[in-house]
């Protein structure tokens, strides 16, 4: 059976979940999906250790999704904040924030990414 081309990775306090899509407007679409349920669930309160972390500074829910290379494969996601926000990113440990001003939605920008990115 063959590989799925997009992998998304769902990280939400310690429970990790992955799923596999041939087509990526369809990881996409799943990604922005779980993300709206993500924020639409109980929103973290201002938490203190060692520093006061406000909702804006928490990171609610993770999602990745990923392509098939075996070098520098195409990694983009959206991370939900604690106060509802969405921030983009591209790269996977090494995670850079993209800006969405000029797109309608994040999820928008993640897709152009891994478009860009796959070639």
């Amino acid at each position: 059976m063959a590989r799925p081309s997009w992998k998304l990775t769902v990280r939400v306090e310690a429970v990790v979940e992955s799923f596999g899509f041939d087509d990526l407007d369809a990881a996409v679409a799943a990604m922005r999906e779980r993300a709206l349920s993500i924020r639409a669930e109980a929103p973290p309160k201002t938490t203190n250790v060692l520093r006061t972390y406000k909702p804006s500074q928490q990171v609610q829910g993770r999602l990745e999704l990923s392509g098939r290379g075996l070098f520098g494969k195409p990694v983009a996601g959206v991370d939900v904040r604690g106060d509802g926000t969405f921030v983009p990113y591209k790269g996977g440990v090494r995670r850079e924030e993209l800006d969405p001003t000029n797109h309608d939605t994040p999820f928008d920008l993640v897709r152009e990414t891994l478009e860009r990115e796959k070639r």
